[in-house]
């Protein structure tokens, strides 16, 4: 810094070393090419579908007319049969998945008039589409049974206009719905008044004829509940609001009973109809092979297409593409199955006519007597002129000489489809938020494959649309973010990294840019252990780095220059505040918003990352959220207007945790934040985290990091919830964190032994079990990116995983524990997904012991040893390293295990070359080892095609290959010994401050402690509220908690425990600094440090003085000295290590007894298998395997297997949130220019305005831009999946960030989307 001062009077010094504040990870050309390649792509695959669905269906109707000859008389049956299952297979599916919700979630049992109503026009429904379908459609023709299937929306265009009269505002599309009814039922005249012409003495005809009229009307029932909801709202009946409070409420019951009436139904009027029309089920069992072929390809494709083309229009709806990937491939799908149903009939037609030269005589009547129906048509060729033939004869009823004939049918099709147009076309201007959710597009869970396009169209979900209405639509509520990050010791350029991310947001969304409405965000940094000094305090070095820091990114943001050559900055005066727990100092960054950076001293308040957090809980949650409602309360407000304001703040409140040195792009905030906005019972989100740096270590974390992330956080996600979320990059929310057993449980101090390790040494994986115990959801989000340093020591990274290996032990013990009740209290949660838990967790106690076994079985197949020898020689090793960790110092257990590490290297790539070599000496990949190996590479391979960003990270897998012995078995091994260590490990170091031991004082009596005590309380008072006075009082002592090593006191052993120190209370006295001291010394040391940025002294009010001295005494007061409860602690925790080490090793030792005594016996439990060749020749040989390790390879393969489908069908959901993401946030302006005169730079500064925020009580912030500075930069996060890991900081493994709401307040509606 003193180098950038001395360079502005230095003329020829004019080159400046400036960070990367732009996007370098995200290809956005690229992004942007997929973006239009996914929405064309989606657009042509749902119309594809779509025809494919309604094609294939309209041919099984085809077939079972009685003319048609590719099946025969006797075979309709089966015909009918195939119609029937495409009327149920959604029903079957939606039933499936329903009682899967059911079995495992709690659901509510809808009241009796519900289920009534519900199940009365379900009846209905399925009674009309049954017979509409099986009865009706096979007697009609091709062009009507395409079109009549429009004819359904009649009761919904009647339901459209009631919806529109019963509503207030001004209607916009009232006249398209009488248009669309007017036009229905001219379809239905049309097609009544064509089949009565005809014959008008044909009883049968004119029974087809109204049934399907009368069918298609009960069809139109089936969207009731789309108007339904829309009718209640304007309605003052409470039987009308009940019934759709409960078809919300209880809809897994009420899909289950609707479901099984809908296959009842239409399994009775099927048999029904084939009883009556005398036909017989057995054909069905003797049907010939060819005609089996052609039914079953057809209905193949029919339940197919109708599947995945709901899911892709869904999709499409959620990629905010409505109009291009939905409405209108739909609506030109049925225009397109008329093409291709009427188009080969005309070619087929004309081609006869040009075959017997065109004579007169020939017209549609004698070339359907003569070809179509004609008893010589050979049915043994080519099946598709057989289709076509059978389709025209469903036409040869009609003249197509006379133009009455082609009119009215004509007419009938056109008016049918126009009607569902205009039925629809509200459509177009629905709003929607990104990634939506389905049921708030979609009324009904329930696709209907007969009609696939129409059930679509008229199942998602209506709104009374207005001009005004749609003009002021603003879709979800807007937000509070509070960026809180955690900071300790970071590095010059770690602290660089998170700066200039909060700045990126600044000008990502502007304060005073009111374009920009969907959040607003405040930055808090708690500075952990920020002071040094004994009599005077001053900030430490890392403190004023980050001061630093501050005007540096500043001045990067803002660009300006006084003179061409001569490099100064202006900065807006700022604030520092002298607090009760240090001080703070309030950031105005250039587009309004706001950093708080709380310098912490330990000597005041508790210091550690959990501390800090509960500091920030109950700083914005605790004081800012509520306080004001209290205030509001006891002046008499309305308590059921409070709590419902109250609610939704705490709702629409978020907290971004972050780690000191964590780098991210503001898109990927925002895709975090959608997880939250659009679903309400997601209490945090997290992201996927990038490990940086170099070296061996950080490439190998970099492979660890991809396959947590690719594979295992994405099957918590999908089958379940994640269940830790890591502290550096992570979502929280306020109304979660607020519930009971959360927060306040999470502020508790650690008492006992586990304490320590569940509490202290996983911060973010205990809150994150808190909420799944609450019922809240925790989800991860792959295309959220998030950049943060990893440990590049092998001590640093063994020390790391020496806390996360403990804490996430006890915390997942601690889940399987509660199994009964987390899974009827949490939705997310089921007993399945429980068990997968369980069963990682045993293969993660098992891990040093499967590593041993790997090991033999390398050594047997070089040595040539018997199976047996060859595991006793492969445990010594890591018996003895056992042996020694339980006396040797931890740094000398790490020493030893780093050069085990390399010997277990090589043998682990010996080991890679034996799996090869076994398969060229056995001539086979067959066998149950190598097609594991295989599989799993395959998988891996797959995977990482599927994260394309990511892909050349599978060349440190390599690497990681050879880690494995190192990872699984010496660490774990270390972690294990060492677990009652619970100093943080990483980042630690002695302050050069503490360097000399302070004397020992006079000791103090309790009388002079009580005293001192009060004389404290009243300084800070009279301090904070007149900071300009120098106070004249005694020094007082606070005591700071800490955790040391044990091994500083005289053992004969070191034990490696690490209990808490208190600074002992004859040292109080001199290692607390007087208040007066304090504020004079940092202050004005940080204000000379500060030429370029003036700091204005300000002090706190009295309210918010009052919180923090009260929430220190209550939490986070330092504690006294207490020798008993250390030497008790460490004993405790000595003792719990005993007995958790006998557990572990004691079941790995069970495991390879179980297995030695396998192989020596293995003539007698061997599983044998056969050895075939790649031709699948038997070789003669047996490929023997051991019972045990076969479950084993079996469970893990299925493990791995279950997280690979889940990685499937979470990497299809990232897409469509990326593609929606980039579809509907709003563009950033560019950059203004800067005009330059005469070689000066013009430019315009603003004037102090009021932008107080509710975050500092004490006084409003003065808005500093002073300068017309540079606009928002474009970015977002990659699109790569992948799992969440913290970084190696002391707070790396904490996910937590404070929330704080602003004062203003924002309507509040969980279930509209937001529209860009």
């Amino acid at each position: 810094m003193e180098e950038d001062k001395d360079q502005q009077n230095r003329a020829w010094d004019t080159c400046r070393e400036v960070p990367v504040i732009e996007d370098e990870h995200t290809p956005w050309k690229l992004i942007k090419l997929l973006k239009v390649i996914v929405l064309l792509l989606v657009a042509l695959l749902v119309f594809g579908l779509a025809l494919c669905s309604k094609t294939s269906f309209l041919l099984l109707v085809t077939l079972a007319n009685e003319g048609t000859q590719v099946l025969s008389s006797e075979q309709k049956p089966v015909a009918l049969l195939c119609i029937g299952c495409s009327l149920i297979a959604s029903s079957v599916l939606l039933l499936l998945k329903s009682l899967w919700k059911v079995c495992y979630n709690s659901s509510k049992l809808p009241r009796k008039k519900t289920i009534a109503m519900v199940l009365f026009f379900e009846f209905l429904v399925s009674v009309g589409a049954a017979i509409l379908t099986i009865v009706a459609m096979p007697h009609l023709d091709i062009v009507t049974n395409v079109t009549i299937l429009n004819g359904v929306a009649v009761l919904s265009t009647l339901l459209q206009l009631t919806a529109q009269c019963k509503a207030k505002e001004k209607k916009q599309y009232l006249l398209p719905s009488i248009s669309a009814f007017l036009l229905i039922l001219l379809g239905y005249i049309l097609f009544i008044v064509l089949y009565i012409m005809k014959d008008p003495t044909d009883l049968k005809m004119l029974t087809w004829v109204g049934l399907a009229v009368g069918a298609s009307f009960l069809v139109s029932f089936n969207w009731w509940e789309n108007y339904f909801k829309v009718i209640s709202k304007d309605s003052s009946s409470v039987f009308l609001k009940d019934i759709c409070k409960d078809t919300t409420r209880c809809q897994n019951i009420l899909h289950i009973l609707t479901s099984v009436l809908r296959i009842v139904v239409t399994a009775c009027v099927l048999g029904a109809y084939v009883h009556l029309a005398k036909m017989d089920w057995d054909i069905v069992t003797s049907i010939p092979s060819r005609e089996t072929r052609v039914i079953v390809i057809i209905i193949g494709v029919q339940l197919i297409s109708s599947a995945l083309c709901h899911r892709l229009a869904v999709a499409g709806c959620k990629m905010h593409a409505l109009r291009r990937c939905f409405i209108l491939p739909l609506y030109l799908a049925s225009l397109a199955v008329m093409a291709l149903l009427v188009i080969p009939v005309i070619v087929y037609y004309q081609q006869y006519r040009v075959g017997q030269n065109g004579t007169a005589s020939i017209n549609f009547t004698s070339y359907c007597h003569v070809v179509v129906d004609g008893t010589n048509r050979n049915l043994n060729g080519s099946v598709f002129p057989q289709l076509v033939l059978d389709v025209t004869h469903t036409l040869c009823f009609l003249d197509m000489s006379k133009i009455t004939d082609i009119g009215l049918l004509t007419g009938s099709a056109v008016a049918w489809w126009l009607g569902l147009v205009l039925a629809t076309v509200h459509l177009w201007n629905l709003n929607v938020n990104r990634i939506q959710r389905t049921q708030d597009m979609f009324v009904r869970r329930l696709y209907e494959g007969a009609f696939i396009e129409q059930s679509l169209l008229l199942n998602t979900r209506y709104d009374i649309q207005s001009k005004h209405k749609k003009k002021n639509f603003k879709g979800l509520d807007p937000v509070m973010l509070y960026l809180c990050a955690t900071m300790w010791h970071e590095t010059y350029d770690e602290m660089m990294n998170i700066i200039i991310s909060i700045f990126r947001m600044d000008r990502y969304r502007p304060r005073t840019n009111p374009r920009f409405d969907d959040f607003s965000f405040e930055a808090h940094i708690y500075f952990d252990d920020a002071f040094e000094g004994n009599q005077v305090r001053r900030l430490n070095k890392y403190a004023k780095n980050l001061v630093e820091i501050l005007k540096e990114v500043y001045s990067i943001f803002t660009n300006v220059d006084d003179k061409f050559f001569v490099k100064r900055h202006y900065f807006p005066d700022q604030k520092i505040i002298t607090t009760p727990y240090g001080g703070r100092l309030v950031i105005t960054m250039p587009h309004g918003n706001h950093i708080y950076v709380h310098f912490k001293d330990k000597d005041l308040i508790r210091h550690r990352k959990r501390w800090s957090q509960v500091m920030y809980l109950y700083y914005l949650l605790g004081w800012k959220l509520m306080a004001k409602f209290h205030a509001r309360w006891q002046k008499g407000c309305d308590e059921k207007e409070l709590r419902a304001e109250v609610q939704k703040e705490k709702h629409n409140t978020y907290i971004l945790a972050l780690d000191g040195d964590t780098d991210f792009q503001p898109a990927a905030v925002l895709l975090l934040m959608d997880r939250l906005k659009v679903y309400p019972r997601v209490g945090a989100a997290c992201g996927r985290i990038h490990p940086t740096g170099s070296g061996p270590a950080v490439w190998f974390q970099k492979f660890e990091y991809c396959i947590s992330h690719w594979l295992q956080k994405t099957a918590e996600h999908v089958i379940g919830c994640v269940l830790c979320s890591p502290g550096c990059f992570s979502l929280f929310r306020a109304e979660a964190l607020m519930d009971d057993n959360v927060m306040k449980r999470y502020s508790t101090k650690a008492m006992e032994a586990s304490h320590y390790i569940q509490y202290d040494q996983g911060e973010d994986r205990w809150l994150c079990t808190l909420l799944l115990k609450q019922g809240w959801r925790v989800e991860y989000n792959a295309a959220s990116d998030a950049y943060t340093n990893a440990p590049e020591d092998f001590k640093e990274l063994y020390n790391q995983r020496r806390r996360w290996g403990p804490s996430t032990m006890a915390n997942v013990v601690d889940l399987l524990g509660s199994t009964a009740t987390i899974c009827k209290k949490n939705p997310s949660i089921s007993k399945p997904f429980m068990f997968y838990q369980l069963f990682a967790m045993v293969s993660a106690v098992l891990g040093p012991a499967t590593i041993c076994l790997l090991t033999a079985g390398s050594l047997a197949f070089i040595f040539d040893l018997h199976s047996a020898a060859a595991l006793v020689i492969a445990v010594i090793p890591p018996a003895i390293y056992l042996g020694l960790c339980f006396k040797l110092k931890a740094d000398t257990q790490i020493n030893v295990a780093a050069g085990l590490s390399i010997v277990y290297a090589f043998l682990m790539l010996v080991v890679t070359m034996t799996i090869i070599g076994s398969m060229i000496k056995d001539k086979t990949i067959l066998t149950p080892s190598s097609i594991f190996v295989i599989g799993m590479a395959c998988i891996y391979i797959i995977t990482a095609i599927l994260h394309p960003q990511e892909f050349h990270l599978v060349f440190y897998g390599f690497l990681y290959i050879l880690c494995i012995p190192s990872a699984y078995l010496l660490l774990t091994i270390y972690t294990m010994v060492n677990m009652n260590n619970v100093s943080w490990g990483t980042r630690e170091m002695k302050p050069a401050g503490e360097a000399a031991a302070p004397k020992a004082p006079t000791p103090q009596v309790t009388t002079q402690k009580g005293k001192s005590a009060a004389q404290r309380l009243s300084t800070w008072w009279k301090c904070c509220k007149k900071p300009s006075q120098r106070s004249e009082d005694p020094q007082l002592t606070v005591i700071q908690e800490s955790m040391v090593p044990e091994p500083e006191q005289a053992e004969p052993l070191p034990q490696n425990t690490i209990v808490e120190d208190r600074i002992p209370e004859e040292e109080q006295s001199l290692a607390t600094p007087a208040f007066d001291s304090l504020s004079q010394s940092w202050i004005t040391e940080l204000q000379e440090l500060s030429t370029d940025m003036q700091l204005l002294e300000e002090t706190l009010d009295e309210e918010e003085l009052g919180f923090w001295i009260e929430l220190q005494e209550k939490y986070l007061k330092p504690l006294p000295d207490d020798k008993e409860r250390q030497k008790k602690i460490a004993n405790d925790l000595r003792e719990l290590r005993n007995k958790i080490n006998f557990a572990f090793f004691i079941m790995n030792a069970m495991w390879l007894v179980a297995t030695f005594t396998l192989q020596i016996f293995n003539g007698v439990f061997a599983i044998r298998l056969p050895k075939v060749t790649l031709d699948l020749v038997d070789t003669g040989e047996d490929a023997q395997i051991d019972p045990i390790a076969f479950m084993f390879i079996l469970g893990f393969a299925s493990s791995v297997i279950i997280q690979f489908l889940a990685m499937i069908y979470q990497r299809f959901n990232t897409l469509i949130h990326f593609v929606s993401f980039m579809d509907t946030e709003p563009k950033e302006q560019k950059p203004k220019k800067i005009k330059y005169k005469k070689g000066k730079k013009v430019f315009r500064t603003t004037t102090n305005t009021n932008l107080g925020f509710s975050a500092d009580t004490s006084s409003t912030i003065g808005s500093a831009s002073a300068i017309d500075s540079v606009s928002a930069i474009s970015s977002s996060s990659t699109f790569d999946s992948g799992s969440i890991v913290d970084s190696g900081s002391e707070y790396d493994s904490t996910d937590f960030e404070e929330m704080d709401f602003n004062s203003r307040f924002y309507s509040y509606d969980l279930d509209e989307g937001t529209g860009v």
